[in-house]
């Protein structure tokens, strides 16, 4: 069965099954109908691997890849998929924006999150965005093969470890605009430099760097950042 290996991380696969995919998520009922699968991995050597995996299940078949977050939408419309495996950190948008994406522009389809980082906050993320599905990447092809099953089901699907570890870590704390200064403080902008760039105050940005160091409980803006990152926040 092909696995769609694009090779250069654009979309490929069957592209006459294209039409228009606002209503997706119900072919793969019909009797003998393949799975069909969008993978968005910016790894090569991952995607390729993941894509083969699956491929090797009867009753999936991986038609089209990408590299990019802001790739996912078009590709989801293009090739006509029933469900989209999207990795949490790619260039040009997360993976969680692609699925918010997704749920917003093709209600039909299905998405299943893929993560590398056991942080309780990008689970919470995913879900917030509509994901059906939220699982480690190193977890057997068989386990994400079930999930891509389950799902088509209607059954939402959760690495157990992560959800324990969400449930145990409590709510971010932290507001979007909050979240949005610390974003743009990672690579060590000034406060002016910050305040230009997202049309605020030097005031209002350290008000927000402020808050974000308080609740956090840490020393910094660095610290901050850093804390909010592995907790899965940013």
């Amino acid at each position: 069965m092909s696995s769609g290996n694009s090779g250069n991380g654009g979309s490929s696969g069957n592209g006459g099954n294209s039409g228009n995919s606002e209503s997706r998520g119900e072919s793969a009922g019909g009797a003998g109908d393949a799975i069909r699968i969008l993978l968005a991995e910016d790894q090569a050597m991952v995607r390729e691997a993941l894509a083969a995996l699956l491929g090797l299940e009867p009753d999936i078949e991986v038609v089209a890849q990408v590299a990019r977050g802001d790739e996912v939408l078009a590709a989801a419309r293009e090739h006509a998929v029933d469900v989209a495996l999207l990795d949490i950190e790619m260039p040009g948008c997360t993976g969680i924006e692609a699925a918010a994406e997704l749920r917003a522009h093709v209600p039909g389809l299905k998405v299943v999150v893929l993560t590398t980082f056991g942080r309780p906050g990008y689970l919470r993320s995913a879900m917030e965005a509509g994901a059906d599905a939220f699982l480690v990447k190193d977890a057997p092809a068989a386990q994400l093969a079930a999930a891509v099953r389950k799902v088509l089901a209607g059954e939402r699907v959760i690495d157990p470890t992560l959800a324990a570890a969400a449930l145990a870590e409590g709510a971010n704390p932290l507001t979007d605009r909050e979240r949005e200064v610390l974003r743009a403080a990672a690579d060590g902008a000034t406060n002016a430099e910050l305040a230009t760039a997202l049309h605020l105050s030097q005031g209002t940005v350290r008000n927000y760097l402020s808050t974000a160091i308080q609740k956090l409980a840490v020393r910094n803006r660095a610290e901050a950042v850093r804390t909010a990152r592995d907790k899965g926040w940013l």
